[in-house]
């Protein structure tokens, strides 16, 4: 479990801990089973993390809910249910070349919209093959995105970098180029499940994360 967690489960804990010593039995248990979900909710899994060359893995868990080609990038969403693994994990290997933390709204993360108008913090990664924006995005019920890596800091694919409590989306910006392994409805696993593969070295450069829809790929 991940540290941030810890309030969430122990507070609950305590309560049905006390309730328990004053007899008050449905109400600890009601509180024994809040610590339990939290416990669950704030779960930080092993992963198999693939080896092969030129992929993207999926930065988080949950369901494919969109997969947009324009003339920005191709986008794979990834919606995060309260019951999936929240913590998000690096896409591809690299340095983090921009972190961007836009105050926003709290739509539902499953909109469109929300990639632009909601709360979010954009990572953009860095390798010798590819540039990626890796985009935290809170949802309805999201209360704070977390991110643990600054500007500057290497990567490697898979590893953690942060978390969304309760339910949020992930975007990923690829570069057109990209072949995109996945479709709409597919689930899938942050640092597990391949999204895409990339060869040779694609550039996304400038990109303003304060700007709604401002997306542009420099020329390769």
């Amino acid at each position: 479990m991940v540290k941030e967690g810890l309030p969430f489960v122990l507070v609950p804990a305590v309560a049905a801990l006390l309730l328990g010593a004053l007899q008050l039995w449905i109400a600890a248990a009601l509180f024994a089973v809040l610590a339990g979900f939290m416990a669950f909710f704030f779960r930080d899994p092993h992963r198999d993390v693939p080896n092969q060359p030129g992929v993207v893995v999926s930065a988080a868990d949950g369901k494919v809910t969109r997969i947009d080609e324009t003339e920005d990038g191709k986008v794979v969403s990834v919606f995060l249910s309260p019951f999936d693994v929240h913590i998000n994990r690096s896409p591809i290997e690299g340095t983090i070349k921009r972190v961007d933390y836009v105050e926003g709204k709290k739509m539902p993360a499953t909109s469109d919209e929300a990639s632009f108008k909601n709360e979010r913090n954009s990572l953009t990664i860095e390798n010798e093959g590819i540039t990626i924006v890796c985009t935290q995005i809170a949802g309805i019920m999201a209360r704070r995105i977390v991110c643990w890596n600054r500007e500057g800091d290497v990567l490697r694919r898979g590893e953690k970098f942060g978390l969304i409590k309760f339910g949020s989306r992930t975007d990923l910006l690829m570069p057109n180029s990209v072949e995109i392994l996945v479709k709409v409805g597919d689930r899938v696993r942050g640092g597990e499940s391949m999204i895409a593969r990339y060869s040779g070295f694609v550039p996304i450069a400038d990109i303003d994360t304060h700007q709604e829809a401002d997306l542009q790929l420099a020329p390769g």
